[in-house]
């Protein structure tokens, strides 16, 4: 039998907006000549790490046209729920603070990821990981944009890069004469919800596979941040390749793949699964974070070539910053992906009043028992404004406050008179009060709430996500609240929500240092009472 060759992912090329970067090159820019009979392409480092550096930027501030409508069709649906359209108008409004550049639409700016293209006769000085790699880091130091990235030191001990680098970087020889790139600013909440599972070849049965997937969906909760673009990926030749692929359905990458299968192996998308996990998404009932239809904008399927013992199934998605864009650098120029720069197109005119049923207001200046009092008064899912003195710590400050409390010493008393806020800022703009300042995942510090509720602590706690049995359970043991923030419009929040922003300890932790906060008409929703009820109870969800 004669070879033919098989794509695992066989990407056509589709239509996309670019628009073409006014770059100053060196000497003689990207330039041709004749090797061999064939036209190369001369590719300078600065022509890499420009693109770079600019496609890091525009993610961080800029969302594709497709995701923003997406958005309002959730806003003109007369079957999203309150919450719904509550969550997708605050979306918007953050999308549109985002885009004059200052303040990034979410304050995890994320894990830089680059996947690279290289044509055949491209030919660059050898070191595009490294002009990348220098863009990345230009990005973060010359913008708003967060420092994320920790190094182990030690096996245990761990500090911060102060550059947002190592970025994932991956270049393959593709094509013949453009240098392709997929650049993907990953935050933290979304890549933790990325699961494979190693499956057996029995799970290829209808009703089994649709009830595993509804098990798995649901448990991704709401902590990464809904509406998703949610990506499936069954099959694969390796568990990596496997993941490899929901990364890339999650950002639409793989939307132009075929649309059935064949005898050869390559990957293709089936759109029937895809529009009933999609209606499965919908009648689960979690909805954008606090109840509704709109627990997932999208979704994609992709069915690839496994071994035959092998099923890995591999379930991710990306949040509601929704950040890539597409680049490319040929003869012609270098060329970034045109994202949307007017978001308040897709911004209706909504009196805010219409949008949620009764909202309490909540002094924070009062007392810790006066607060829980009245907070007791309602029933999970209250919606409330809250205006006053918030903490702000999240896991590195927990681990110092809990060896505190191993060698006898008490909590200080801020931990134990305001409420503490899950959260790490992106850095502050000159002549602004905050940063980017939108809340993080709640259920890593589940394991903290028992012992610091037990010393006084943590009774009023703030974050995004659903959160654990044992959370619940301290709750309603010491008298304690878990209050969700919407995940997402950290810009928002910042430009309308946080007046001032102090470190009071903690300082060498950077972003994770313990922060006191005044914030004005902060919304907010009660998910765990002190009576043991947990709004996300109804789905399952485990954290």
């Amino acid at each position: 039998m004669s070879y033919q060759h098989t794509e695992l992912l066989p990407v056509a090329d589709v239509d996309t907006p670019y628009k073409k970067l006014d770059i100053d090159l060196p000497d003689g820019g990207i330039d041709t000549t004749t090797l061999a009979g064939e036209e190369i392409l001369s590719v300078p480092a600065e022509a890499i790490r420009a693109l770079s550096e600019q496609a890091f930027v525009d993610i961080n501030h800029l969302l594709r046209p497709e995701h923003l409508a997406q958005l309002t069709r959730i806003l003109d649906d007369p079957e999203a729920s309150d919450n719904d359209r509550f969550v997708a108008y605050d979306l918007l409004k953050n999308a549109n603070i985002a885009a004059g550049g200052i303040l990034p639409m979410c304050q995890d700016t994320g894990t830089a990821i680059v996947m690279g293209k290289k044509g055949r006769r491209i030919w660059t000085s050898g070191h595009d990981a490294s002009a990348i790699g220098q863009g990345v880091q230009d990005a973060y130091e010359k913008h708003n944009l967060r420092y994320s990235q920790v190094s182990p030191v030690g096996f245990f001990e761990e500090k911060n890069t102060r550059t947002n680098l190592p970025a994932q970087i991956e270049i393959y020889a593709d094509g013949d004469d453009a240098y392709k790139f997929l650049f993907i600013a990953k935050g933290g909440g979304s890549a933790n919800k990325s699961a494979l599972y190693q499956g057996t070849p029995s799970m290829l049965n209808p009703e089994k596979l649709m009830a595993f997937l509804k098990e798995k969906i649901t448990s991704i909760g709401t902590a990464a941040c809904p509406p998703y673009h949610l990506a499936i990926v069954v099959g694969g030749t390796s568990a990596e390749f496997n993941m490899k692929a929901v990364k890339l359905a999650s950002c639409h990458y793989l939307d132009s793949l075929p649309t059935s299968g064949s005898t050869d192996g390559s990957g293709w998308r089936d759109l029937e699964m895809e529009a009933a996990i999609h209606k499965m998404t919908q009648e689960i009932g979690i909805g954008a974070q606090f109840g509704g239809k709109y627990f997932a904008h999208d979704v994609r399927v992709i069915r690839l070539p496994r071994h035959g013992a092998s099923l890995p199934i591999g379930i991710g998605v990306s949040c509601s910053a929704d950040r890539q864009a597409l680049g490319k650098i040929t003869k012609d120029g270098v060329f970034l992906e045109q994202l949307e720069t007017h978001p308040a197109r897709y911004l209706p005119e909504i009196a805010e009043d219409d949008l949620s049923g009764e909202v309490v207001k909540v002094d924070l200046t009062q007392s810790m028992d006066a607060m829980r009092e009245t907070l007791s008064k309602y029933p999970v899912k209250t919606r409330l404004s809250l205006t006053g003195p918030v903490i702000v710590a999240r896991d590195a400050a927990h681990a110092r406050l809990r060896e505190r409390l191993d060698k006898g010493e008490p909590l200080p008393d801020y931990f134990k008179n305001h409420p503490i806020y899950y959260a790490g800022p992106a850095k502050t703009p000159e002549g602004y009060a905050s940063g980017s300042f939108g809340p993080t995942t709640a259920g890593r510090m589940d394991g903290f709430v028992d012992q610091f509720q037990e010393a006084g602590g943590s009774m009023m706690m703030l974050a995004k996500g659903n959160r654990s049995k044992q959370v619940k359970d301290a709750c309603k043991k010491h008298g304690g609240f878990y209050l969700g923030s919407i995940g997402g419009p950290a810009a928002r929040l910042a430009q309308d929500c946080i007046k001032k922003v102090e470190c009071i300890e903690f300082e060498d932790l950077g972003m994770e240092a313990i922060w006191r906060i005044e914030v004005e008409d902060f919304p907010a929703f009660i998910v765990m009472d002190d009576k043991g009820n947990d709004f996300f109870a109804e789905f399952a969800i485990s954290s």
